[in-house]
């Protein structure tokens, strides 16, 4: 999200019913995030732990002493004394070195949870198996064209938290709304089919964080949870998987030029 509409829309998504708030050092909006927070706490009343904030370390700040700092250096600019969430961003570089310093940093209480970011099921199940504290969130691509129903089995075994981002197929999101099979459902219920999918995700205990700068959308994207998709629905929706991701797959070299190229 750009820095000049983070702050309003941080503000505008706690003020119509919101509590999760992600962002990331590699999203280079956490000052401007930490200050939509601070306006919803002064002007609404809302208690800082009624958020629930995460953020994540991206991965020029890998190795456990760069991690440790580069932490202190997000919780100044969040404007917050601690953490409800950490996010190892990519599964790169020394990301290990990077996890026991959240381990460290949990074991303060400066962070309330470690989690991982696009963590494929080796991978995961590699930290998980390897370190004191099992992730508590596996954040990774998911919508209705990437259903991910192989890694949520294995977030299942692990007890980890599925969490999704981009869960309306940002870019295709044009695809969903004019897809047949979802448009029809949408229509028995009398929502949009950007609701549709969100709810499809709900339903399988998935975490979905969608992003909007539109007050009317963010209060749009909210309003799941009045309506339940039947198994028939869900079976017809399971249909449109087309098991890829819109970007890079977790085995793909080009995430490790995309990686540098953020450096």
């Amino acid at each position: 999200m750009p820095k000049e509409e983070t702050a309003r829309c941080v503000y505008e998504a706690l003020e119509v019913g919101y509590r999760l708030i992600d962002t990331a050092q590699a999203y280079y909006n956490e000052e401007e995030t930490g200050d939509g927070i601070r306006q919803a706490i002064q002007k609404l009343g809302i208690n800082r732990e009624d958020i629930f904030l995460t953020t994540k370390v991206w991965v020029t700040e890998f190795g456990y002493e760069k991690t440790k700092a580069s932490i202190e250096e997000s919780l100044k600019k969040l404007k917050t004394d601690y953490l409800d969430l950490v996010l190892i961003h990519q599964c790169l570089s020394d990301y290990y070195g990077a996890y026991h310093a959240l381990e460290d940093l949990y074991d303060e209480g400066k962070i309330r949870a470690i989690g991982i970011s696009n963590f494929s099921a080796e991978r995961m199940a590699d930290i998980s198996a390897f370190n004191r504290i099992v992730p508590a969130v596996n954040q990774v691509e998911t919508h209705m064209f990437w259903q991910q129903y192989y890694l949520h089995d294995w977030m299942e075994k692990y007890n980890i938290q599925h969490e999704a981002w981009g869960p309306l197929a940002q870019h295709r999101l044009k695809e969903i709304k004019e897809n047949p099979i979802v448009k029809e459902i949408a229509e028995n219920y009398g929502k949009t089919p950007a609701q549709i999918a969100l709810r499809q995700q709900v339903q399988r205990g998935i975490v979905v964080i969608p992003k909007s700068t539109h007050k009317d959308r963010m209060k749009q994207n909210l309003d799941v949870f009045d309506f339940e998709l039947t198994e028939d629905e869900m079976t017809r929706l399971k249909q449109l998987d087309e098991n890829k991701s819109m970007w890079a797959e977790y085995d793909d070299p080009m995430i490790v030029q995309y990686a540098m190229s953020e450096e």
